[in-house]
């Protein structure tokens, strides 16, 4: 009895395998940049309209910047060891440390703050969009240069 989740072998040798390129498409690019720039567009919109002092303002401002040069930072790390560049565990462990730093110093701003729920989730969420769409644009920037270097050679 042939078990029914198996693929014939026949079926296999006759399909033709398509060269694996992982360059990103367009619309995913263009959907990681867009969200990158609603992310931190809305969160400094919700700074500039807040009622807060401006050291306030000042230090949300910096824990986002903090944030995402801390995530891009993750992202190359992780990608150069997969690549086989050489990364120092100590610059490997700091990029993580500063990424978890980041999220922390906006939580516990946001838990100390004088704001309604509703604006810290405003905040959380916005900062958390722009966190993850800056990942996003940094893998597709470094797919795009690599399957380009690729085709130039």
């Amino acid at each position: 009895m042939e078990n029914q989740f198996e693929t014939p072998v026949t079926e296999k040798k006759n399909k033709k395998q398509e060269p694996f390129s992982n360059k990103p498409t367009g619309a995913f690019i263009s959907a990681s940049w867009s969200a990158l720039f609603v992310g931190m567009v809305s969160f400094c919109i919700g700074l500039w309209n807040a009622d807060m002092y401006l050291n306030e303002k000042g230090y949300y401002f910096t824990v986002l910047l903090f944030g995402l040069f801390a995530v891009v930072s993750v992202q190359k790390s992780v990608r150069d060891r997969l690549e086989g560049v050489p990364v120092t565990d100590i610059y490997y462990g700091i990029s993580w440390f500063v990424t978890i730093v980041s999220i922390l110093l906006l939580v516990v701003g946001l838990w100390n703050a004088d704001l309604e729920l509703s604006e810290k989730g405003f905040y959380g969420m916005s900062f958390t969009l722009s966190l993850f769409s800056a990942i996003a644009v940094q893998k597709n920037t470094r797919d795009v240069k690599f399957i380009d270097s690729i085709n130039d050679n």
